[in-house]
């Protein structure tokens, strides 16, 4: 029996970046700060046995995006008005990409923490950094 489907309002579209330079687009709806795994789903409704499961111990990061377009153009400069969201901090990856936003709850000693864009018209609402997975930490 087919599980019925989930209801749009209830997924976020994410693109999940994965240590070995994949990325996947999709959506998903049972992410938890608190766990190992979730289930990416192609498409929106999804039927639940129409997903993968994602490991975080995989991921560098999940990105939480307004739209899978995006803009390859953007600069991610910041906002005059600086963060909206705790403090600055500048996350450096195993692989030297490095990214810049703002935390309200970093601590090394979870699975991971949520960083929020510095520029205001950024395609990312919320990213996930998954701590396991960085070199370092920089907080201003």
């Amino acid at each position: 029996m087919a599980s019925p489907p989930v209801s749009a309002d209830k997924m976020n579209r994410a693109v999940v970046a994965f240590l070995d330079g994949r990325r996947l687009k999709g959506y998903l709806f049972n992410f938890s700060a608190l766990k190992e795994s979730f289930r990416l789903f192609p498409n929106e409704p999804a039927q639940q046995q129409s997903g993968s499961d994602i490991f975080v111990k995989d991921l560098k990061a999940i990105f939480f995006v307004r739209d899978f377009a995006g803009n390859p153009d953007y600069d991610e400069t910041p906002s005059d008005d600086g963060p909206k969201h705790g403090r600055k901090v500048v996350v450096t990856f195993k692989d030297g990409e490095e990214l810049s936003g703002a935390t309200e709850a970093y601590n090394p000693q979870k699975l991971g923490f949520f960083m929020f864009p510095l520029g205001k018209n950024s395609n990312n609402l919320r990213i996930f950094v998954i701590n396991r997975n960085i070199c370092q930490v920089k907080i201003n």
